[in-house]
């Protein structure tokens, strides 16, 4: 009898609740307020029902929007002046780019003067120069971070972390004396050996000199590529080292963690946690040191022989650079001398761009994977 009465007294409840909803409904209201669930549709911007998700507004203060204009205004300088350069270079050079054509980028001559020049020698030199040193020192500056970040105990990691900022703030002309009177007469063998056993490959190769032979002279293997681009290495190592390391150690120490309680090694950390997590770091730092290498002037300009025809053997004597090539011929130039110059700048400024651009996208597209991971 109870359950019966219950039974009726909800039936009851809900035939009300239906005809207090009906007349809700009859006057206007849409949803009624006879249940909740009609009440919040009723309230709902979209329309009753609506599925779409509410737009939340925050209202920025004073000290949000003024760090926004800032931040603009600072990248919007950056870019201009990025653009005042170029167009600077452009504008100066526009005069012995009208006389070249198309050969500036073919002759290897350089004589302005005559109306016979051209950046494909010292563009060459640069490259290669460039290259050696990233080959040189992209393994030496990762090497040197895992020991600073992953084995080396806390006194030593902050002495050495000392050591690697310091030399990066070396001036250049200092590495380019060391490469001058101390670096060249020493790699002189270790030159010779390369010759030896892969002369065969035309990079290695030396012409007018018998490797094999004891009596040849060793001053065709000074002043080289080769001599230019360790100089160069041990000028960006500290740059490369010092961005691969900071990277390293924000590996997450979650992951970390999780390595070793699973079993791994250290070495076995390092390589499915580390490395992985720091993929970017490396290839953002490699393309800033190659970016200073393509760059380097006055470390370059006291090591090298300058000569203007191509040379594509890294090991012999003789090479040149777009930098080295301006501090060279900058004081005694000419008018349409100077004009050359501003040409071969403003061709080391567009491949500066590209390699930083390239640098962006690479590091871009690895943190996309890493994250999609």
């Amino acid at each position: 009898m109870r359950t019966r009465a219950r039974r009726a007294g909800r039936d009851k409840g809900f035939d009300r609740s239906s005809e207090s909803t009906g007349d809700a409904e009859r006057a206007g209201i849409p949803g009624g307020s006879g249940g909740f669930g009609g009440g919040a549709r009723a309230g709902l911007p979209g329309g009753a029902g609506s599925d779409r998700p509410r737009r939340l507004y925050a209202d920025s203060g004073l000290p949000d929007r003024l760090f926004r204009t800032v931040a603009v205004s600072g990248g919007g300088v950056v870019l201009a002046v990025m653009l005042l350069v170029g167009g600077f270079l452009l504008y100066r050079a526009w005069q012995a780019l009208r006389k070249a054509g198309w050969s500036f980028l073919t002759t290897a001559a350089w004589e302005p003067d005559a109306g016979h020049f051209g950046i494909a020698a010292v563009i060459t030199g640069t490259c290669l120069i460039a290259a050696v040193a990233v080959v040189v020192a992209v393994p030496l500056a990762l090497g040197t971070a895992l020991y600073i970040s992953e084995y080396a105990p806390p006194r030593l990691r902050r002495t050495l972390v000392s050591v690697v900022d310091l030399m990066a703030a070396v001036p250049s002309v200092v590495y380019g004396l060391w490469g001058l009177f101390f670096l060249q007469g020493k790699v002189i063998g270790l030159a010779r050996w390369i010759s030896t056993y892969l002369g065969w490959i035309p990079l290695f190769k030396v012409d007018g000199s018998d490797p094999h032979d004891p009596l040849a002279t060793p001053t065709v293997y000074t002043a080289s590529t080769f001599v230019a681009g360790l100089v160069v290495a041990m000028m960006v190592t500290p740059i490369i080292c010092s961005v691969i390391r900071e990277v390293f150690s924000q590996a997450p120490v979650g992951e970390r963690e999780g390595a070793y309680a699973l079993g791994a090694t250290r070495w076995g950390m390092i390589r499915s946690v580390v490395l992985p997590f720091a993929k970017g770091g490396i290839i953002g730092g490699t393309m800033l040191g190659l970016g200073r290498a393509l760059g380097e002037t006055i470390g370059v300009y006291l090591v090298i022989s300058p000569i203007f025809k191509v040379q594509p053997h890294i090991l012999q004597s003789g090479t040149s650079s777009v930098s080295s090539l301006i501090a060279l011929r900058y004081g005694d130039a000419t008018k349409m001398g100077m004009s050359a110059l501003m040409a071969a700048g403003l061709a080391l400024f567009v491949i500066t761009l590209v390699v930083n651009f390239a640098a962006s996208s690479i590091v871009a597209r690895s943190r996309s994977g890493a994250t999609a991971e």
